[in-house]
């Protein structure tokens, strides 16, 4: 199959995504009316490790399941849970097509981060990149007393921990399995979302009708990040991210036709300049752009 054939299916696994993405943070929004952000995270956890140890038993995986890298499991996952927490907060408080805008910013923070953490040198491209995602944020943000709040806090900072996340989980790769990386994923935040959730003695049990929510947030988001992943697999990351970046337009579109919010211009323009800056970071990696022996010290 070549290169254009795959670009089918991969288009069909970022719709996949898109609907998973969408639906979870719908998901957590409905849940967040009655649960906080760590009892959804406690009961997502819980019914990831169940579905991550059910594919690990009958693929009769578990050998591939270490435990001579527990630090580096425990970092990337506290890391993780963060972010996943101010994510879930930042759902239930601003518009969700902002969230998701300021939740793309966090590529460009792996940008930003990978020269302290990863010894990664930043050329000018990618320099150019960050000020330019950070244009965009802005515009976003539009911070002001009257617009800037928690829930964009919230938003803008669930990006820097999903970053670390992704750096982390890059050194991780070297050395583990895809199932070792998602069963203390899974089992790490479970009892972390327990410990946060029991802190004040009353962890709240999902009644009937929140349920099916906490139930949709656990499924989705596995099979968010299996589509995803899926499509990098057989298509690259200039085919797969502008598809991701149509998370954008879906949710602006879900969210005013469920919960009435206004299509907001700027939240989209200042998305186009995040994705941009983005996809000028993929050019580069792909050796698309002629600048790549080009440093910044």
């Amino acid at each position: 199959m070549t290169a254009e054939i795959k670009i089918l299916p991969a288009a069909l696994w970022m719709l996949g995504a898109i609907a998973s993405f969408s639906a979870m943070a719908i998901a957590g929004r409905e849940a967040g009316q009655t649960l906080d952000t760590f009892e959804i995270m406690s009961y997502r956890s819980l019914v990831g490790v169940v579905i991550v140890a059910l594919l690990i038993t009958v693929r009769g995986n578990w050998g591939s399941v270490k435990t001579d890298r527990l630090s580096s499991h425990l970092f990337r996952n506290m890391a993780h849970f963060t972010g996943q927490n101010l994510w879930f907060f930042a759902v239930t408080l601003i518009p969700l097509a902002q969230v998701f805008a300021l939740e793309f910013t966090s590529p460009l923070w792996v940008v930003v981060l990978s020269p302290l953490l990863l010894g990664e040198r930043l050329t000018m491209i990618r320099g150019f990149s960050v000020l330019l995602g950070f244009m965009g944020i802005l515009i976003v943000a539009r911070p002001s007393p009257e617009t800037l709040n928690a829930g964009v806090i919230a938003a803008a900072s669930c990006a820097v921990f999903f970053a670390l996340t992704v750096i982390f989980t890059k050194r991780l790769t070297r050395h583990e399995s895809i199932a070792s990386i998602l069963f203390w994923l899974t089992s790490m935040q479970l009892v972390m979302g327990l410990i946060m959730a029991g802190w004040d003695g009353d962890i709240a049990l999902p009644s009937l009708e929140v349920l099916p929510w906490v139930l949709l947030i656990g499924l989705a988001g596995l099979a968010a990040h299996f589509c995803f992943t899926n499509a990098l697999s057989i298509a690259p990351a200039t085919v797969v991210v502008p598809f991701d970046f149509a998370r954008l337009p879906v949710i602006a579109v879900l969210a005013m036709v469920i919960y009435g919010e206004a299509v907001v211009v700027w939240t989209f323009i200042g998305a186009g300049l995040i994705f941009v800056a983005n996809y000028l970071n993929i050019l580069e990696a792909a050796g698309r752009i002629g600048l790549n022996k080009t440093r910044l010290s």
